[in-house]
């Protein structure tokens, strides 16, 4: 088998239509909505690029331009900023994009699941390993701890094997997850066994579900390609990884730090809010608006 020592790319699957924040996603897209002052997107880039992750690859859809110019350079807000002496958010702005990070684009045209989008990225990946970010999905590590990504990429490098994130989710949650079961393998690791895309409570081997966050090699786009449509008539990225299972061996890796659900309403507001009490301009007032306002 060959051995990889580096994951030097990542997919983002950011052409979904964002229907749950209707109507505010009609002419923006939902990776674009601000926690505080940061779009989801740039939290999943930020997490990529600590990961030691250069090749950012973004599978967009129609009006998905926003990601694209979010990411460029803005000569003449820069050009009025300078002018105007304000160099902190000059310099702000000017670290969305790092020197040596590399953004691709390419279109999903169909929306046909997550597994066709990861697909649609095949010929920018190659036969190199890879991340896949969910941006719905806000991940952070412990505190002062490294990224989610970063973890899983040092998982990946020990085993030389695709590498899910997962969480414990309670049993009524397990419908909404692709959900994992094997045995022990290490700290916090499963060799997988069986993966099952949202199973009913009765039938989920598990409670482990898959989040956002998959380090894959690239054989999974041989899986993905020749694989019949799976759950909701979708070409599932869950079913081409459960292939991989008796050929290569996947593993799951019980990630240290926290999920933020920023694909649902509630899970958007919690994450503003742990984000807002953190922030180092309005923390400090935000928390002090929360501890005065009357919940009754």
């Amino acid at each position: 088998m060959k051995k990889y020592t580096r994951v030097t790319k990542a997919v983002f699957p950011v052409a979904g239509l964002g229907t749950r924040f209707l109507p505010a996603t009609k002419a923006q897209p939902k990776e674009m909505l601000p926690i505080v002052d940061k779009p989801l997107i740039q939290y999943a880039v930020e997490e990529a690029y600590e990961a030691g992750i250069r090749h950012m690859i973004f599978v967009t859809g129609r009006n998905k331009r926003a990601i694209e110019d979010h990411f460029d350079t803005a000569y003449e807000l820069e050009s009025e900023l300078q002018s105007s002496g304000k160099e902190e958010l000059l310099s702000l702005v000017r670290t969305l994009a790092p020197a040596d990070m590399d953004c691709s684009y390419v279109r999903q045209p169909r929306s046909l699941g997550l597994g066709h989008a990861v697909l649609c990225a095949r010929h920018i990946v190659r036969d190199d390993p890879f991340a896949v970010l969910l941006a719905d999905d806000l991940m952070t590590g412990n505190e002062g701890g490294p990224g989610v990504l970063a973890q899983m990429v040092e998982v990946f490098r020990e085993v030389q094997t695709s590498v899910l994130a997962v969480q414990e989710v309670p049993l009524e949650h397990v419908k909404r997850y692709g959900i994992v079961a094997g045995e022990p393998a290490g700290d916090r690791l499963v060799k997988v066994q069986q993966m099952v895309e949202k199973p009913s409570p009765e039938k989920a081997p598990s409670r482990m579900g898959v989040a956002g966050r998959y380090v894959l090699t690239p054989a999974v786009f041989d899986r993905i390609e020749n694989q019949p449509r799976g759950s909701g008539g979708e070409i599932q990225l869950t079913d081409g990884i459960a292939q991989l299972i008796a050929s290569e061996g996947v593993h799951a890796y019980l990630y240290e730090g926290r999920r933020f659900d920023c694909g649902s309403k509630a899970g958007f507001l919690e994450a503003t809010v742990e984000f807002a009490l953190k922030h180092p301009e309005v923390g400090a007032d935000f928390r002090e608006f929360l501890e005065n306002l009357s919940l009754h």
